[in-house]
């Protein structure tokens, strides 16, 4: 299993989603992707993606005063 980092902490909606589904397309089942970001619409939006597409949410939680981590895992 491999883990990879996306910091997409500088960019607003619908950016962070956007390069978080083109990640995730590189990578391999049960591969994790680690999405740092401050969007918040996109708090509850990568997890609904995530579980729409079949994909596991390994993590989630606030690493900063605005700041998230939420880890995905490829399906």
């Amino acid at each position: 299993m491999a883990i990879k980092k996306l910091d997409v902490v500088t960019q607003v909606c619908p950016f962070p989603l956007i390069e978080a589904k083109a990640a995730l397309a590189e990578m391999a089942s049960g591969d994790e992707l680690v999405i740092e970001l401050i969007a918040p619409r996109q708090l509850k939006r990568i997890p609904q993606w995530a579980a729409e597409e079949g994909h596991a949410i390994t993590d989630y939680q606030q690493i900063g005063d605005a700041a998230w981590s939420i880890t995905v895992q490829k399906a």
